[in-house]
């Protein structure tokens, strides 16, 4: 009893231990996907300030937010494409940690955007617009080179695979058209000759010396069997035709067998000959 006891307690422990496990995992993913929405929203609403204010607030404010917003759109998409190609190609890790080490830039050069905007010196900040313009563009030409390569490289080892994947279904269908390939059939590709009539089965037939032209030869009669010595045609005459025996003819289960019949023949004929004794016979003894 102590053992079940001991084993029931254990079991019990064990569950509340997983249930505290699942429990844990199922929170954080949650946090999780609290994090990612409320940092999807938040950079939303970034985007759409920044495209805001680069329309209404033309001069150093809004070149100021015109490049904010191209160099988060570029750092974005890059990322985007590194990470989601990053599970098919392990290539790839080197170029995240590229692109890693790029983002930190990135990240620099958009605080300090970020800071300009509110700097009451507009004067200041126009003269320092020219500098910031170009480490933008050399951070954004960066990410764009990462992600083209990498899409460039999906799309070459897409197409590699199509051609591969397109020779081995040649080689397939080739094989599946292995019986065009003998003698009297055409090509692959090439379209199917149609089936001989039948005479020229019937002839063939002839020729290559078949079961049943053979047994048509011996049953036939020959052309020359009526002719005589000069071979004119008033000699020729219509074979004779010589009855079956009745002996030889296979017998059926619903027929009569002939030797039955002749019999029975036999014995109607011997009745009037029966009768004919037994009169003479009476005769005598009168």
């Amino acid at each position: 009893m102590e053992a079940a006891a001991a084993i029931v307690g254990l079991l019990f422990v064990l569950f509340v231990l997983a249930g505290v496990f699942l429990t844990v995992k199922a929170v954080k993913a949650a946090k999780r996907g609290v994090d990612r929405t409320v940092a999807q929203a938040r950079r939303t609403v970034e985007d759409t300030t920044l495209r805001a204010r680069q329309l209404a607030q033309p001069g150093v404010v809004g070149e100021l937010a015109q490049l904010r917003l191209s160099l988060r759109t570029s750092m974005r998409a890059t990322q985007d494409a590194l990470y989601g190609a990053a599970g098919e190609d392990a290539s790839l890790s080197e170029a995240i940690g590229l692109f890693e080490r790029l983002s930190a830039h990135g990240h620099e050069l958009d605080a300090e955007l970020k800071r300009l905007e509110r700097e009451p010196d507009r004067a200041t900040t126009g003269a320092r617009l020219p500098e910031l313009r170009e480490r933008t563009e050399r951070i954004t030409h960066s990410a764009e080179s990462l992600r083209w390569a990498a899409r460039d490289r999906a799309r070459r080892f897409a197409d590699d695979d199509l051609a591969a994947l397109s020779d081995q279904i040649d080689v397939e269908a080739g094989a599946l058209r292995h019986w065009t390939e003998g003698p009297g059939y055409p090509a692959a590709g090439e379209p199917l000759a149609s089936e001989p009539v039948a005479g020229d089965r019937w002839r063939a037939g002839t020729a290559n010396g078949s079961p049943a032209t053979d047994a048509a030869r011996r049953g036939a009669v020959p052309e020359t069997a009526g002719r005589g010595s000069s071979g004119s045609p008033a000699s020729e005459a219509p074979p004779a035709l010589t009855a079956r025996d009745p002996r030889t003819q296979p017998a059926h289960p619903w027929q009569k067998t002939p030797r039955a019949e002749e019999q029975r023949a036999e014995a109607r004929r011997a009745e009037p000959r029966r009768g004919d004794v037994r009169e003479a016979e009476a005769r005598r003894r009168e």
